[in-house]
């Protein structure tokens, strides 16, 4: 049977404001852990954003915690070099993985970074979806479908968050977006809605805050 993917339709009114009102409240950063020994306590739910380096994803958790400085960006491919977890209200851990693919940095600390990564996604059972960032420039590359595989063999729910919106004309852009719902076809954790975010412009910014809002 083939899945339907589409856009995610504006958040309606009561979940935007649960959203607004959930993120114009706290965000702290709670710890940056290496091993799985030092990860915080699984009591609550934990949504996790994945991407490749450079896909703007510390852009997207400041614009979405409206914070400059909350998630560090930077130009350099591959600094996250950890599992970072922020704590939203009482209520939510947004959790910053590790950006895959190329990085400048040893092959071995590489390895270190995946192996972290596959055993966080495989092991929490207070994950409830991981927000898998692709740039809209680019759609879906080998890199990417590799962790998308990855959630399917961990039973974990990924959305595709598409980044960078406001950096393609309309017609990239719809090009770009039917190859990332082509290439998710052979994903079965893949949740059948897209949300297409520019963290400089807030495009699809509300409508992501409403969905970590409203999961449960």
């Amino acid at each position: 049977m083939t899945m339907v993917f589409s856009l995610a339709p504006e958040a309606e009114e009561p979940a935007r404001e649960t959203g607004r009102l959930l993120f114009a409240g706290p965000v702290d950063f709670v710890k940056g852990v290496t091993t799985m020994a030092a990860l915080p306590p699984a009591d609550r739910v934990e949504i996790c954003f994945a991407g490749r380096s450079n896909v703007g994803k510390s852009s997207l958790i400041n614009a979405l915690t409206n914070r400059k400085n909350l998630a560090r960006a930077s130009n350099t491919p591959g600094r996250t070099q950890e599992i970072n977890f922020f704590a939203l209200g009482e209520s939510r851990y947004l959790v910053d993985l590790p950006g895959y693919g190329f990085a400048e940095a040893p092959v071995a600390i590489v390895r270190k970074w995946q192996e972290l990564l596959k055993s966080y996604l495989a092991g929490r059972q207070t994950l409830r979806r991981a927000f898998v960032l692709i740039d809209t420039r680019h759609g879906v590359k080998a890199v990417d479908d590799e962790i998308m595989s990855l959630l399917d063999r961990s039973a974990v729910t990924f959305q595709v968050v598409m980044t960078k919106a406001d950096k393609v004309n309309q017609e990239i852009r719809d090009a770009n977006i039917a190859q990332v719902k082509e290439a998710l076809q052979k994903h079965p954790a893949a949740y059948p809605e897209l949300i297409v975010t520019s963290s400089e412009k807030g495009l699809g910014i509300e409508t992501l805050r409403a969905v970590i809002a409203t999961l449960e």
